[in-house]
């Protein structure tokens, strides 16, 4: 895995998600309480974008059908044996960056 920039931290204040891409792949980003996950952006049922979702305080509602996931775990509220892929956030600076 890398480390890529996908960020700036003034670009994503506590309680909002947003659409990044790292190497070509689309991750959604989550500011919690000013703690920061990164998941997949597709959502397992229809691929609906994570990152343009709901979030509630770790749970993220895909705005397309309601799916939701825990994006500390990246595990699916209603079956939790499946999910979305979860990657490191490291915080350099105003530099967010993401362990692809």
């Amino acid at each position: 895995m890398a480390l890529v920039k996908v960020a700036s931290t003034s670009e994503l204040s506590a309680g909002q998600c947003k659409v990044a891409e790292a190497n070509g792949k689309p991750i959604a980003l989550y500011n919690c309480a000013g703690t920061l996950y990164a998941t997949e952006n597709t959502c397992l049922h229809r691929g609906g974008p994570l990152g343009e979702g709901s979030l509630n305080g770790t749970t993220i509602t895909c705005p397309w059908h309601g799916w939701d996931y825990d994006v500390t775990t990246g595990k699916n509220g209603f079956n939790p044996a499946v999910g979305v892929a979860t990657f490191p956030v490291h915080v350099d600076g105003d530099d967010v960056m993401v362990d692809v």
